[in-house]
Formats: structure tokens, sequence, C-alpha cells
């Protein structure tokens, strides 16, 4: 008989993760999509409405390793495929609340940063009437409130508490390296098709992981126990 180690991972976490979906469904999606809609509102109102010069953040080497790829569309607008699925598999009301509220936060301190020193990238040169795709985003998204990438930043926070659940569930070290793959994906993408700079983006990977830290750190010290970031 092989040895327990040498199995592969149950199926058995995709059962658990249907349950969880289940778990209060429909106020999960109600809460993520006000949620989703306010973040935005505000988010294009300071986009409109900067009341200090804007600054340009520079590029740096890592922006000239990344060329340009107008297909990196797809892993950028995936985010808002892959932001909801961290709350719809909790099944605890206090990591469900919490999670609102520190999303809450970091939002807020993405948007007082922009307040207090709005931002954009660079020109690039790029004709973008040739990539129809990345023309319609950056008519829609203009590229300022740069820095931090909350586009990033929210990727990492999701990938953090996406580990945490996947374990909590089961599921297999193959399935916990694809949501660290789509995360670093989805941060990639920022870069290629010039939405934002390497140092935009490093700036959100250091306020998501922060405020997913903290987060978990919360909920461990509520519980009486030490998170598991």
């Amino acid at each position: 008989m092989d040895s327990l180690e040498l199995r592969p991972p149950s199926a058995g976490w995709l059962r658990e993760a249907g349950a969880r979906i289940r778990f209060m469904c429909l106020t999960k999606m109600i809460g993520t999509a006000l949620t989703m809609t306010a973040f935005f509102i505000a988010y294009f109102w300071l986009l409109n409405h900067s009341r200090s010069p804007v600054t340009t953040v520079p590029r740096i080497f890592i922006d000239r390793m990344v060329a340009f790829w107008p297909g990196a569309l797809v892993l950028y607008v995936s985010l808002w495929v892959y932001v909801p699925l961290a709350p719809a598999l909790m099944k605890i009301r206090l990591e469900m609340f919490s999670y609102l509220g520190a999303v809450i936060v970091m939002s807020l301190v993405g948007f007082g940063i922009f307040i207090l020193w709005p931002t954009a990238v660079p020109k690039t040169g790029i004709i973008w009437s040739q990539h129809p795709s990345v023309f319609y985003l950056k008519a829609v998204d203009a590229s300022g409130n740069a820095f931090p990438s909350l586009h990033v930043a929210f990727a990492v926070f999701t990938a953090v508490w996406m580990g945490r659940l996947l374990r909590a569930m089961g599921a297999g070290g193959g399935v916990r390296a694809l949501n660290w793959l789509w995360c670093f994906g989805i941060v990639y993408s920022t870069l290629a098709i010039r939405q934002h700079v390497a140092l935009d983006a490093i700036a959100g990977v250091v306020l998501g992981a922060l405020v997913a830290i903290a987060h978990l750190r919360f909920l461990g010290a509520l519980r009486g126990r030490a998170p598991s970031p």
C-alpha cells in the first residue's frame, strides 16, 4: 500500500469549497457587489478631482525588463474574478466582516495617498489606438492614482487570504501554487500593459501584504491564538 505521503491530494477540498460558497451566498454576493461599486465610485472621483500637482512616477530597471504585451490585459482584468474568491470561500462570520473592514482600511490608505500625493505613470510613446483593447482601458481608467497600485495591493491581499483558505480546505500544493501564480500574473500585467510602473507595483505589494498580515494577526488576537498567514 502506498504511503500517505505519496498519494495525490484528495479532491475533497472541492466539496468543501462548494459548501463554503453556498454559505450565506446571497449575502456575500451582494456585499461584494456593493463594496466594489463603492470602491470604483471613490476611485474615479479621486482620479478626476486631483487638488494637488500630479507627480510622474519614474521608471526603474524593472520596467525596462518587462516588454509591452497587450495580451496581458486578460490577466489584468482577471483581478475582478480573483478578488471575490476569498470572501466567497469564507464560512466564519467573524472572518467575513473583519475581511470587509480590512478591505476598507486598505482602500482608505490608498485613497489618502492619492489625495495627498497625486501621481501618474510616464508617457510611453505607444500609439494606443493601435491596440484597441488596451486603448479602451486607457480611455476609461487614465493612468493616474498610480502610487501605490491598488490593483496590485488587492491581488496580494487576496493571494495571502486564498493561501490561508486553501490550506484550511486541504487543497494540494499545486493548487496553492496556482493561487500565487495567478497573483504574480496580475502584478506582471500592470507593468506589461503600462498601466503602472515598477515602483507603483512594489508599493502595492507592500500595502497588500502589510494589511493582510495585520488583519490575520488581528483575527488571531480575537481568537486568542497565533494567526496563520
